[in-house]
């Protein structure tokens, strides 16, 4: 994330401490067209079939308890789920931008990691209007951002199972009390949809907290003459009558904070880096930004900087979406696109955005609290990527920011110990957070810091990662311990000497 404030946190609220008592759905589905209707209907029927033969199958398991509604987050301890590991979500999703309403079916794929009776999922703003586990129905009960089902027989430990929920409505945005704004972010002519830290839960069913990743394929019908694009690849688009249909797969792990859909018109531009890693942007028409590409013809340049940098690129497809700074309220590392607004689309944000692919999105914190493992490395690459083109270099950028009065913002708090929820994505975050890799570097040399930034990457690839998991991962490439650098820099209260 790029942003030039601080985020406050979205309290969660309305959660469930235990399971409750759960009743049959009384909703009915739409009869209107979306998300249940055609091709993408009926593959979502053939898999529910298979689904209830596997239920079949398994012997019924009467010894499950509901799993926690929530994943223990220290700043979001309600946020995510526990009882189960999602490993991939289908979500075939039906958009009308003038009325704002969403249709949606989200068939997950998961495995039982204890004894089930029951399991939440994070819903938030959206109605479910009914659920199936392996094919048969399941109890559901919907309370504030709570989804829980019940399935008709307990999941025992290890077992793999579907869940297929159907839900609409119109997404909400979570407007927090400084005005920032994240979830389904409803725009002139679609939506975008942003989900970091809270926000992916009011589009879509799921595990929402960083330490569950999965796969996923995004389908999503718009009017003709809409575009939606998602992460991952583009695996077929398609016409029908005055519908569109736009169906993207993301192959890699992602958590569910930088998954996205972005709907509205966009020119859309394709090349490829020398490697052969497919590029895909889009940019909004209505935004008329960098219509000379200037520096959108950089980015095989930057890709390139980047793998040489740390490592080879960690997935399969690249690029960037540009929307309207009106619509899109900060940058964002949405997963393989990063999403930009117009009036910040410069070379130094595709650098930081670029390098969350490796350093929060393919490397992804393990808590909230780890935040600054993403954006001090995002950060430190503007540095680096000043150095090597002849500007600034990281030790001007180190000595300018330690150059400012010990009130500063940049010295609230450590970057590994944000005092709350609201300070994730503050200055010492970033700033500090950059601060803390550079230290690293003047203390290990520069040949063995190249070699350890791109083998911090490589070690956690499609994985997740805490701040002691890293310090011991620098400590054993330095031979030596580093708390000099630890206690001043990362743990530290107040401006280092």
């Amino acid at each position: 994330m790029k942003t030039s404030g601080r985020l406050t946190a979205f309290v969660v609220a309305g959660l469930l401490a235990a399971l409750p008592a759960c009743s049959e759905s009384d909703g009915s589905p739409d009869r209107g067209t979306g998300a249940r209707t055609g091709p993408d209907a009926a593959a979502g029927a053939r898999k529910g079939a298979e689904g209830a033969r596997t239920g079949a199958a398994r012997t019924v398991f009467q010894g499950g308890h509901p799993g926690s509604a929530g994943a223990g987050d220290p700043y979001f301890p309600e946020l995510g789920n526990g009882g189960y590991d999602v490993t991939h979500y289908a979500l075939t999703l039906s958009y009308d931008p003038g009325r704002g309403r969403l249709e949606g079916t989200a068939e997950i794929t998961a495995k039982a990691t204890e004894d089930l009776s029951a399991f939440n999922l994070d819903l938030l703003g959206m109605e479910a209007l009914g659920a199936t586990v392996d094919g048969h129905k399941a109890l559901v009960r919907q309370d504030g951002q709570e989804l829980t089902l019940q399935p008709r027989d307990h999941l025992r430990k290890g077992a793999a199972f579907r869940s297929v929920v159907r839900y609409a409505g119109t997404p909400e945005s979570i407007t927090h009390d400084h005005g920032w704004r994240e979830g389904w972010l409803r725009t002139d002519n679609g939506a975008v949809a942003f989900g970091e830290p809270t926000g992916s839960m009011s589009w879509f069913p799921g595990n929402h907290h960083p330490s569950d990743k999965a796969s996923y394929d995004i389908t999503v019908t718009v009017p003709k003459g809409v575009q939606a694009i998602s992460n991952g690849r583009l695996r077929a688009r398609r016409t029908s009558g005055d519908r569109a249909v736009f169906h993207w797969h993301q192959a890699e792990p992602m958590a569910s904070h930088v998954a996205t859909v972005a709907i509205g018109t966009y020119d859309i531009r394709t090349s490829q880096t020398r490697s052969g890693v497919p590029i895909v942007s889009a940019m909004d028409t209505t935004a008329r930004v960098d219509e000379d590409g200037e520096v959108l013809g950089r980015f095989p340049e930057i890709m390139e900087w980047a793998e040489g940098r740390f490592g080879p690129y960690p997935f399969s497809s690249a690029g960037v979406i540009v929307d309207q700074a009106a619509d899109v309220p900060y940058a964002l590392e949405t997963q393989t696109r990063p999403t930009i607004p117009a009036d910040i689309f410069h070379t130094t944000n595709v650098v930081h955005e670029l390098a969350h692919q490796w350093f929060g999105n393919s490397v992804t914190p393990r808590t909230w609290r780890d935040m600054w493992l993403n954006e001090g490395f995002a950060t430190y690459a503007e540095w680096l990527w000043t150095e090597d083109h002849g500007g600034a270099s990281a030790q001007q950028h180190f000595d300018r920011n330690h150059a400012k009065a010990a009130d500063d913002d940049e010295w609230d708090f450590p970057p590994a110990e944000p005092p709350s929820a609201a300070d994730i994505s503050g200055q010492p975050v970033y700033v500090r957070g950059a601060m803390v890799i550079h230290k690293i570097r003047q203390t290990v040399g520069d040949e063995t810091f190249r070699t350890l930034v791109r083998g911090w990457p490589l070690r956690h690839r499609h994985g997740h990662a805490s701040t002691e998991d890293f310090t011991a991962y620098v400590e054993a490439k330095a031979g030596r311990d580093l708390d000099s650098i630890w206690d001043s820099w990362l743990y530290g209260d107040g401006k280092p000497a």
